[in-house]
């Protein structure tokens, strides 16, 4: 970002999601931790000049902006099924590629990169299922439904410090869901007494 003279300058929506991805790449890297990533989260979202979103970026270092981002492991389907269960290990990028499929991610058991995972769905006419552990939560907000759905069965905020999935892409004529496992609100009720 610019520094210094363009600071009074007012931000669009772009400048703000360009910097959204700069923190979730920060935390995917371990330089923040997701209480900070939503503290500066919250901070990007409600600013309003390029002063105030640098501002956010300040103490980073320069290689977060030019650091590669992690090749994503991609799951593609055309009128089949992926199951993903038991102990599978999760990239830190995961990319759906569906057609008219059926996908059942379980990260209940699943060796995870970090605390933070990112979804990118390219979907048509299929039907995904994110099953996560009882503390995790996700973010849905980057994805667009046209003509299909896309639901949140889980704590969105704060950030889970053992699992957040950041989903975002299209879906068309089909569906998206994370929830927990049929039968934790259950095992959690049991614990309780």
């Amino acid at each position: 970002m610019d520094s210094g003279q363009n600071d009074h300058l007012r931000v669009s929506d772009a400048e703000r999601a360009k910097v959204g991805q700069l923190l979730e790449r920060a935390v995917s890297e371990g330089m923040l931790t997701l209480d900070e990533f939503t503290q500066r989260y919250d901070a990007a979202l409600a600013a309003r000049t390029r002063g105030e979103l640098r501002v956010v970026l300040a103490d980073l270092p320069m290689a977060v902006t030019a650091a590669p981002r992690p090749a994503p492991e991609v799951l593609r389907g055309r009128m089949s099924s992926i199951v993903r269960r038991g102990q599978w290990t999760v990239a830190p990028v995961l990319q759906l590629n569906t057609r008219m499929c059926s996908t059942t991610l379980d990260f209940t058991s699943a060796v995870l990169p970090g605390p933070l995972v990112e979804i990118v769905i390219d979907d048509y006419c299929s039907s995904t299922e994110l099953i996560v552990p009882s503390t995790a939560t996700a973010d849905l907000n980057g994805v667009d439904a046209v003509a299909g759905s896309a639901t949140v069965k889980v704590r969105t905020s704060p950030p889970s410090q053992q699992l957040h999935l950041i989903v975002r892409g299209r879906v068309r004529m089909g569906s998206v869901t994370v929830r927990h496992p049929f039968g934790s609100w259950l095992r959690r009720l049991h614990g309780s007494r």
